[in-house]
């Protein structure tokens, strides 16, 4: 049985995870108390009806048992059963405008008695960060769509979630923000900027007459020579220590051309050399 146990900041987007596994064939449970979760799978795996791929919920929704998740994990493993933490994060400021646009109040407002949702946000982030530091894989929805988050999901487990490295490619602009998730940021602000050019200022790193510009210039033909080399020397390295998820970031200013295009390379070499890579670009549409 392939388990899947979602977890993550309340207001972050873990119910739109719990909808992208599900519309690619998994099994989902919501707010589960973890000491459940091991007698659960137990019935799952002596069921007739076999289910091969389960999503579980479990957050601090469930107040003081959440701290039970950890022990449960070493319940999971004796029993032989294979599981992955998905983590899903935003800014603090995301959630409350989150909850603010909604009207609703922060799950655990009562609980913490705390003044305002961002107080209650910041506490529960506290609480989770033993689960975020032990996560295989971590989604920060703060600057994503509901289509490109559900490609993340998709791409994270639409094939199998087991030990192979999961390879996401990210272009952003850093005036909106370096991804909080990433592994690896490479900045390629270094090169000449398309924006400049008025007859490609309009178009993106997805187009040939940007690639072209930017792929032209020795200095880019030198950097992209470097990174490739660079991602060859780690990624073997990745893959020995165990590494369920590398977030490789490019980044440029606005996030539209010289890092779409280096991001484009960077996973087209990953899928020539067998690596399981995605690449999306946050903000090619701003």
């Amino acid at each position: 049985m392939e388990l899947v146990i979602v977890t993550g900041l309340s207001g972050a987007g873990k119910s739109r995870a719990v909808d992208a596994l599900e519309d690619i064939g998994f099994f989902c449970v919501d707010n589960m108390p973890p000491q459940l979760i091991p007698t659960f799978a137990e019935l799952i795996l002596k069921s007739k009806e076999k289910r091969s791929r389960v999503a579980l919920v479990a957050d601090t929704r469930l107040g003081s048992s959440f701290s039970d998740l950890f022990a449960v994990l070493g319940d999971l493993e004796n029993m032989n059963v294979k599981y992955k933490i998905l983590f899903i994060d935003a800014d603090t400021e995301v959630i409350a405008r989150r909850y603010q646009e909604t009207r609703r109040k922060h799950p655990l407002a009562d609980q913490f008695s705390v003044p305002s949702v961002r107080d209650a946000i910041e506490r529960e982030r506290e609480i989770l960060l033993p689960a975020r530091q032990r996560a295989d894989y971590i989604i920060d929805t703060s600057q994503v769509t509901s289509s490109q988050f559900k490609e993340r999901v998709a791409a994270l487990f639409l094939d199998n979630a087991d030990n192979a490295l999961k390879i996401s490619c990210i272009s952003f602009g850093f005036k909106h923000g370096t991804p909080k998730e990433a592994d690896l940021v490479f900045d390629v602000r270094c090169l000449p900027n398309p924006f400049y050019i008025p007859e490609l200022k309009g178009h993106t790193g997805l187009e040939e007459p940007v690639r072209s510009f930017v792929m032209k210039f020795d200095q880019a033909k030198g950097l992209e020579r470097r990174l490739l080399d660079l991602l060859d020397f780690l990624l073997p390295l990745y893959r020995t220590e165990g590494k369920s998820q590398l977030t490789i970031a490019v980044g440029c200013t606005g996030g539209r051309h010289r890092s779409v295009v280096f991001a484009e390379l960077i996973n087209k070499h990953l899928l020539e050399n067998g690596a399981c890579s995605s690449v999306y670009h946050r903000d090619i549409s701003r």
